[in-house]
């Protein structure tokens, strides 16, 4: 079970305090009473998908012996129109640079995060479409 204590800290601000004895500041932008303090928790939202399949990749391809230089992953979202404006939609485009990666390899690690590792987007899939996009090497993926 995971646990977290989400304290006020004044204004719009909020600490949630991690039960990994992590602290997140959360704030709102100044037009609706916050200082900025910290990212809006549907920042955070975003984020999370992209930490959870990000670290399963690049758990899947250290155990495909792959070398990584650089791994990023771009993420957009869109939300409902309405109140409560849940997302309906992300789109990830996964860059990779590797000397030694292959398509099939690096292919393989995202499916395998998207389909069965990645808890956070699994849990969004019940309510928004991911899909996704790959480059190796400054190359589009197949």
């Amino acid at each position: 079970m995971k646990t977290s204590v989400i304290t006020w800290t004044g204004g719009m601000s909020f600490e949630a305090h991690t039960d990994t004895n992590h602290v997140i500041v959360m704030d709102a932008k100044p037009e609706v009473g916050g200082e900025d303090k910290g990212p809006r928790p549907t920042d955070l939202l975003v984020a999370a998908l992209g930490g959870c399949t990000g670290m399963d990749i690049v758990s899947i391809l250290k155990k495909q012996r792959v070398t990584i230089d650089r791994f990023d992953i771009g993420i957009e979202a869109d939300s409902a129109e309405e109140h409560p404006k849940s997302f309906k939609a992300f789109r990830l485009t996964y860059y990779l640079w590797s000397p030694d990666a292959t398509a099939e390899k690096f292919k393989r690690a995202v499916e395998l995060s998207e389909s069965t590792y990645c808890s956070v987007g699994g849990l969004y899939k019940k309510g928004a479409s991911i899909s996704y996009k790959l480059q190796l090497n400054d190359e589009p993926v197949e």
